[in-house]
C-alpha cells in the first residue's frame, strides 16, 4: 500500500532553516509528481511545492518563494523541503501528497514550529 512518511519537523526561530524529508513506498515513485502542503491552526491546506517526476520542473506558493526549494531522489524514493528564513506564519503541519488533492495520499505530516 501506498505509505508516505515525513520527518525533520520541529521548533526553529525566526530566520532559521529546516530540511523536511518524505520516504515514500507503494507505487511508482519515479513516475509520480510529488507535493508538499501545509495547514495552520484554523486553516485550509495549501499548497507549499511541487516537483515533477523528473524533478525538471518545479512550483511554488508565492509566500515561499526564494526561501523554500523542494527536490527529490529517485533513487532512495524521497522528496525534501529545504525552508530557509523562516517566519511564524509558516508554523504549521507540513504533508507530503501524491496525487489528486481529494483522491491522493497524505503523511501524517510534520509540525513546523517558528518562534519569534
Amino acid at each position: 500500500q501506498v505509505q508516505l512518511v515525513e520527518s525533520g519537523g520541529g521548533l526553529v526561530q525566526l530566520g532559521g532553516s529546516l530540511r523536511l524529508s518524505c520516504a515514500a513506498s507503494g507505487f511508482s515513485f519515479s513516475l509520480s509528481s510529488m507535493n508538499w502542503y501545509r495547514q495552520a491552526p484554523g486553516k485550509g491546506r495549501e499548497l507549499v511545492a511541487d516537483i515533477t517526476s523528473g524533478g525538471d520542473s518545479t512550483k511554488y506558493a508565492d509566500s515561499v518563494k526564494g526561501r523554500f526549494t523542494i527536490s527529490r531522489d529517485n533513487a532512495k524514493k524521497m522528496v525534501f523541503l529545504q525552508m530557509n528564513s523562516l517566519k511564524p506564519e509558516d508554523t504549521a503541519v507540513y504533508f507530503c501528497h501524491v496525487g489528486p488533492f481529494h483522491a491522493g495520499y497524505w503523511g501524517q505530516g510534520t509540525q513546523v514550529t517558528v518562534s519569534s
